[in-house]
């Protein structure tokens, strides 16, 4: 397991023990990964990130077009491997859990030892605000100081 933010380890940890999950990313809405279990390879890592999020927001969009709220949890069942993914709010923004799982558990389990890992997340998360970047009181004019100087008008 890796983990960018320390507080995270511990119920991600207990979330694995308890569900039998194969592989395992906690992430941003962004698709900025924060956690992972089980990849072989960081490739593999960053494409499921950058395939869950897109799911995610396409399925936003489509239960916006349907007239409904966001859909909390999205399962895929397969023959030999189901995924699990599932949007909730923490102190530090909307996350993304994507679960892998196979035949040795069920979706039930993953999704009440999942919804047991957010509890856990939403009370250990630091509860500072994260930083939000702002622009120079100057940013306009030296933006377009520096378009005229790289394109000469």
């Amino acid at each position: 397991m890796r983990a960018l933010e320390p507080w995270v380890e511990l119920p991600l940890q207990a979330f694995l023990d308890e569900s039998a999950a194969r592989l395992t990313l906690l992430m941003t809405s962004s698709g900025q990964v924060v956690a992972q279990h089980g990849f072989a390879r960081s490739l593999d890592v960053m494409t499921a990130a950058a395939l869950g999020a897109g799911i995610v927001a396409s399925t936003e969009e489509m239960a916006r077009l349907m007239g409904g709220t966001r859909f909390e949890a999205l399962v895929h069942h397969g023959a030999r491997q189901s995924c699990l993914l599932s949007v909730f709010a923490t102190p530090r923004g909307r996350w993304i859990g994507l679960v892998v799982f196979g035949p040795e558990t069920s979706v039930g389990i993953v999704q009440l030892f999942f919804g047991r890992m957010v509890s856990e997340l939403e009370a250990v998360a630091p509860r500072e605000a994260v930083a939000t970047p702002t622009l120079a009181e100057n940013f306009e004019h030296e933006l377009n100081a520096s378009l005229k100087a790289l394109f000469g008008r």
